[in-house]
């Protein structure tokens, strides 16, 4: 048996003896046992940080017009394959000037692999990103939510910060943009982190909802930053 095979059999009996509990703690937005987590910006000031998950695809300059529109700057978390599928995309997103955080290299579940493939996901997509001359924080949102023990100890070990959300229109709502946008207004407060999935197909509904939801926002007083 490969030391790999022997970490994924400990890692699932540790999961099936504890229970609810540990998978609660899997996927928490606000909690990790190491390191710093960020689900909100700390501020009192009526500013949003809008994010968007996987890619860059062939919707990444649908995505950027419509920000160019409205003048605001957003943070794409990336993932290497994507990345090294779709090199224009990236290069269009610094141009335009905006942030881009590691959402690992494969976007599966890190969770339930071996430490040396954590810290590959993690490590490969970082250096993708630095070769781009990117030169703001790259943080990093694990896909699916999913980190339990060795994922957010490797990333305190390196002084790398894990970002999530507080804003999480989608769920429930994938194919409906009146729903995304109404949650959004429902649940947004100042230092919001907001969370999109807008750059495949079956994500019609968001792109859909983005210009309202940035409309809104904007009517409402609220600016835009970038998280870096």
């Amino acid at each position: 048996m490969t030391r790999k095979q022997k970490y994924v059999i400990l890692t699932v009996l540790i999961l099936a003896a504890t229970g609810p509990a540990l998978y609660l703690l899997s996927r928490s937005r606000t909690f990790q046992c190491f390191g710093k987590i960020v689900y909100r910006l700390d501020t009192d000031k009526k500013v949003v940080a809008l994010t968007f998950d996987d890619g860059p695809t062939e919707r990444t300059d649908t995505i950027l017009r419509i920000l160019d529109r409205y003048h605001i700057k957003a943070t794409f978390f990336l993932t290497g394959k994507e990345m090294l599928g779709h090199p224009q995309g990236v290069r269009v997103i610094l141009a335009a000037g905006h942030g881009i955080g590691n959402h690992s290299y494969s976007h599966r579940r890190l969770m339930l692999m071996s430490p040396g493939e954590i810290r590959k996901e993690v490590d490969v997509t970082d250096s993708l990103i630095l070769a781009t001359g990117y030169k703001g924080r790259i943080y990093f949102r694990p896909p699916y939510c999913k980190k339990l023990f060795y994922l957010p100890y490797y990333l305190s070990r390196t002084n790398r910060i894990t970002a999530t959300w507080d804003v999480e229109p989608e769920t429930g709502n994938m194919h409906d943009a009146d729903a995304i946008l109404q949650h959004v207004k429902d649940n947004v407060r100042p230092g919001s982190i907001i969370l999109l999935h807008a750059m495949y197909w079956e994500r019609n509904a968001t792109l859909q909802a983005l210009p309202h939801i940035i409309e809104w926002l904007q009517t409402n007083g609220y600016e835009f930053v970038v998280m870096n």
